[in-house]
């Protein structure tokens, strides 16, 4: 827990750096939070969806032309 709170102050300065990290980090929140609420409900969803969720964001996210 050290560590995570050591590396917190480096992460958020790169996320706050690159606008579209912002969003996609969000986004990886949201989809975590998600799916925890829904385990909570005994309602399980296969991780290959939330893995490729994950890995598909990231390829447009590097893909994409503009992205800083």
């Amino acid at each position: 827990m050290v560590i995570m709170i050591y590396f917190s102050g480096f992460i958020s300065a790169f996320i706050n750096k690159h606008p579209t990290l912002q969003v996609l980090a969000l986004s990886f929140l949201i989809l975590i939070g998600f799916m925890l609420a829904l385990e909570a409900f005994h309602y399980e969803i296969p991780k290959g969806y939330i893995y490729f969720a994950l890995f598909f964001s990231m390829v447009v996210r590097n893909v994409k032309p503009s992205a800083p």
